[in-house]
């Protein structure tokens, strides 16, 4: 029974894969809006019912780590080095995944994005559903109530920055200024 199970999901990650591996090389070839799901399913060799049990919709096909990121974000809170604030834990975080666009892979990916408005705002709203789950991580690291309004809105403010930190001509500088603002609060208009 185990090795069913196991041929079973193997299969899936397989099928899924393929799908996401399919999406992204016609997405890069052809532009998103220029392919459809059928051509993705046919592309993976899968039915379109297929695809669907696999991704909700055609810009899901393009965002194939969803829960990694919540994983990572939980973890540059709770796994801090000593001596480091959670903002400053954070923005390094988010620094660390800007670096990573300086592949000619990741680069045409992040280009598809930033080209595709459906996409730009599907990556935002995807980034932003980790909200609650960073809080509730800033809430348990610092012995806040899990519904405390501080948390919550740390997290936010550190996920809308990820945005000015990317657009940054000098990310580094952006992240500091952003991480030293969190830290100390606003003072002054």
């Amino acid at each position: 029974m185990t090795e069913t199970i196991g041929r079973r999901e193997r299969k899936k990650a397989q099928t899924r894969k393929a799908l996401a591996d399919a999406a992204l090389r016609l997405f890069l070839e052809r532009g998103f809006d220029q392919v459809g799901v059928k051509d993705v399913a046919e592309a993976a060799d899968v039915s379109l019912t297929t695809l669907f049990k696999h991704f909700p919709s055609k810009e899901a096909l393009v965002f194939d780590q969803e829960s990694d990121i919540e994983s990572a974000l939980v973890t540059a809170v709770h796994d801090r080095p000593a001596g480091w604030s959670i903002p400053r834990a954070l923005g390094e975080h988010i620094l660390r995944s800007t670096a990573s666009v300086e592949t000619p892979e990741m680069a045409s990916f992040i280009r598809l994005i930033q080209e595709t408005p459906a996409l730009r705002e599907y990556a935002r709203r995807m980034w932003m559903r980790h909200e609650t789950a960073l809080a509730h991580a800033i809430a348990r690291e610092t012995g806040a109530p899990e519904d405390d309004i501080t948390c919550a809105a740390l997290a936010r403010f550190i996920l809308d920055a990820r945005d000015l930190i990317h657009r940054s001509p000098n990310p580094r500088q952006a992240a500091d200024r952003i991480i030293s603002l969190l830290e100390s609060g606003h003072e002054g208009g």
